[in-house]
């Protein structure tokens, strides 16, 4: 392999008088020219995916620019131009959130101007690992004490709401069955008060009389007796009851 050699390639094919169009082009370079840059990482080699990383690749000789590579995956190139720094050059590549796709091994080369195509050495691997969260949702921070504070108080006036809330609902149900008992007595008495008037209305005057004294001791009866005055005898009324005497009793009833 020469330096002349190297650069970009394509081929096509002929079919009778027709020729095929030209295929991709294939980028071929020379390596081992010069001595290998170094490749590190400035963000660690283990991250968890959606982190950035930045990788710095540093050498010596006076390249212009740098090439980052990654093995197993030929389409990933990145050149970028160089810096002076510390009596040499180097760059720095940039991966924005990283996946498990950008896991892998990368390596780095640098390149002149005048010759592009002929490379130093590689840089020693440089092995990147991209953690995936858990699929396990993670569990949630505890609340900040002021929430917790703000929570709890607003649990205390809904208790300091709610207890006068409750006295008074207590008090209307009392109130309400009060009123019902207080009915259903006024309305047992008014009926028990018809009953008894219904009763005596039925019952004779000797039987209500005697059933409206409190004991049958209390009960009088009274013989009343009418002399009534004979023709003849106005003047000297008789002592011994005549033939125009008329009895009546009557029930007499001590209240």
């Amino acid at each position: 392999m020469k330096p002349e050699q190297t650069g970009l390639y394509c081929c096509f094919y002929q079919s009778g008088e027709h020729w095929s169009p030209y295929s991709d082009a294939l980028h071929l370079v020379m390596t081992g020219s010069y001595d290998k840059p170094t490749l590190s990482s400035m963000s660690g080699t283990v991250m968890a995916s959606g982190h950035n990383v930045r990788l710095q690749c540093f050498s010596r000789i006076k390249f212009e620019a740098f090439i980052l590579t990654k093995e197993d995956a030929p389409q990933f190139t990145q050149r970028k131009s160089s810096t002076a720094k510390d009596n040499g050059q180097q760059t720095t590549f940039h991966l924005d959130r990283v996946t498990s796709t950008e896991a892998g091994t990368y390596r780095c080369y640098g390149a002149l101007r005048e010759d592009p195509n002929v490379w130093p050495h590689p840089s020693d691997p440089l092995q990147l690992e991209v953690r995936e969260p858990p699929l396990d949702p993670t569990p949630t921070e505890p609340e900040h004490p002021q929430a917790m504070d703000h929570n709890q108080t607003q649990d205390h006036q809904s208790i300091l709401i709610g207890f006068p809330v409750a006295i008074v609902l207590l008090l209307l149900l009392s109130l309400l069955l009060f009123f019902i008992l207080h009915h259903r007595h006024r309305k047992a008495k008014k009926n028990a008060t018809e009953t008894k008037r219904q009763q005596q209305q039925a019952a004779g005057p000797m039987d209500r009389l005697a059933s409206e004294a409190r004991d049958p001791q209390d009960v009088t009866y009274i013989q009343v007796a009418f002399n009534a005055p004979t023709p003849g005898t106005a003047s000297a009324p008789s002592l011994l009851p005549g033939p125009t005497q008329a009895s009546e009793y009557a029930t007499v009833a001590r209240r």
